[in-house]
């Protein structure tokens, strides 16, 4: 019978530090505040913590002298309580001091699932006082979704797509990737109606919060159009020698060339005939050329698109005679003038030293210096 009611006594001893137990962790949260029940701290009531997800969140808060417990809550759910950790999650702990009897919430390698409201619970000497931390999480903005790189006719409507996420929402802009990177709007669509050549190329998306630095991804344009002949060379050869004509020309997907000489189809090795192309150029080259060579000559470049053609006119080039000219060799006294008359004058002279007397030596003198 005494065992009986010692283990009876025993069970109710039981029962009653249970009790006593959950009755002090209820007291702690919030709603267990007895009506009209003063909060006042030494600190805010309600603060605001903004933290760069991945880094580490402080949740600040502090005991009073003659405090006997705190608690850490996450809406309803209990994270602390004391020193007795209740979350499971390895990245919670408590950051104590005894000076300053501290007693705050460390998260680290914060996520977006950790934002929202936090508490503190402190139970006093006197009644329980709480504080409330809101925990926002901000986000680097990402692009998890674009169109993928297209080829389209020019004239075709084209529509361009861009989401991302982020914390704040990111903000979507684009521009043509061109020498201007001239900005085209703003939004996840980008519309171009009736698409050009001179609009292809490379998109970029940017999204940005200033979180960090924008999230970029490019997409890729490609607009098929038919080819346009730019520029055929016109050019003049002489016989035996050898002539050339360019074709350029601007075209997507690259042309098919031909060459005609009036209705004749030419191929690469007739008749002296040499065709290169280069994508968008094509060059035919005539070697030791003959009169039949000169005539009217037609560029042709094809694609799935279209067509374009062009012609010029192989000249024959006379060149000029390399023979010297014949020259007299009879002296011309009509581009000399005066000196050429001195000239003939000191000619004469010398002439009668060779006969000479001295008084025609005096006299020649004279006629000179006249």
């Amino acid at each position: 019978m005494d065992m009986m009611m010692l283990v009876q006594g025993a069970a109710c001893c039981s029962n009653q530090w249970l009790a006593a137990v959950i009755l002090s962790v209820c007291c702690l949260l919030p709603s267990c505040l007895p009506a009209g029940q003063s909060m006042d701290f030494p600190w805010p009531a309600v603060d605001n913590l903004v933290v760069r997800q991945g880094e580490t969140a402080m949740l600040r808060c502090f005991l009073e002298d003659g405090a006997s417990k705190g608690a850490w809550l996450n809406r309803s759910s209990i994270i602390f309580a004391g020193t007795d950790k209740w979350s499971v999650d390895p990245r919670v702990s408590i950051a104590t001091s005894p000076m300053k009897k501290e007693y705050s919430l460390r998260i680290q390698k914060v996520d977006i699932s950790d934002d929202g409201p936090y508490t503190c619970s402190v139970q006093t000497e006197h009644s329980p006082r709480t504080m409330q931390v809101h925990l926002t999480v901000h986000v680097s903005p990402k692009i998890y979704d674009i169109s993928s790189d297209m080829t389209v006719n020019e004239g075709t409507n084209v529509s361009l797509l861009c989401l991302a996420t982020g914390k704040p929402e990111p903000s979507i802009s684009w521009r043509h990737i061109s020498p201007s990177a001239k900005p085209l709007g703003s939004g996840q669509y980008l519309d171009i109606y009736s698409i050009t050549k001179d609009q292809a190329g490379f998109y970029e998306c940017s999204a940005e919060n200033a979180v960090s630095f924008p999230d970029v991804k490019k997409v890729s344009v490609i607009v098929n159009f038919p080819p346009t002949i730019l520029e055929i060379t016109p050019t003049g050869v002489s016989l035996g020698k050898s002539g050339l004509i360019r074709c350029e020309t601007a075209a997507s997907p690259y042309p098919v060339f031909e060459w005609y000489k009036g209705e004749r189809k030419l191929t690469n090795g007739q008749k002296g005939i040499t065709i290169k192309n280069y994508n968008s150029r094509s060059i035919l080259t005539v070697s030791n050329v003959t009169e039949e060579h000169f005539g009217n000559y037609t560029c042709v470049a094809v694609n799935k698109l279209g067509t374009s053609n062009a012609s010029l006119l192989l000249n024959q080039i006379i060149e000029p005679s390399t023979s010297s000219p014949v020259t007299s060799s009879a002296p011309s006294t009509a581009q000399y003038g005066i000196t050429g008359r001195a000239e003939i004058l000191f000619s004469c002279w010398y002439l009668v030293l060779t006969l000479s007397s001295f008084t025609s030596i005096i006299y020649l003198k004279n006629v000179i210096t006249q």
